[in-house]
């Protein structure tokens, strides 16, 4: 497959995961959209080299992962999370359930990441 044609696959998938976005990413979209943590811009469901992250905030360089249960193939994470590690990246990740019972704790670690 060509470069552009996987950019093009990519960015096609990233723009479907925005229409499908599970509870608690919503749930976890309507605190991180609009500046509301300290003023730091999120986006949702962006490409980054060959990945799509659940959320990042480009200025601190923070990916934060909502991770149900298609993710229990640790393998696959592990590699993910060491590629964008080498790139400059933090990444965070917190079960759907987190999100769901105890966001304000979500939010408190999100906090501490961005200071």
């Amino acid at each position: 497959m060509e470069k552009s044609e996987l950019a093009t696959l990519i960015k096609n998938r990233s723009r479907q995961l925005r229409r499908e976005m599970t509870e608690a990413e919503h749930r976890l979209w309507a605190i991180l959209s609009k500046y509301q943590i300290n003023g730091f811009k999120f986006r949702r469901q962006h490409p980054i080299g060959h990945y799509i992250a659940d959320f990042v905030c480009l200025e601190a360089r923070l990916i934060i992962e909502v991770d149900g249960g298609q993710h229990l193939d640790a393998q696959y994470d592990c590699e993910r999370t060491g590629w964008l590690k080498q790139e400059g990246y933090t990444v965070i990740r917190f079960w759907n359930n987190e999100v769901m019972e105890n966001l304000e704790g979500v939010l408190e670690e999100i906090v501490r990441e961005l200071e």
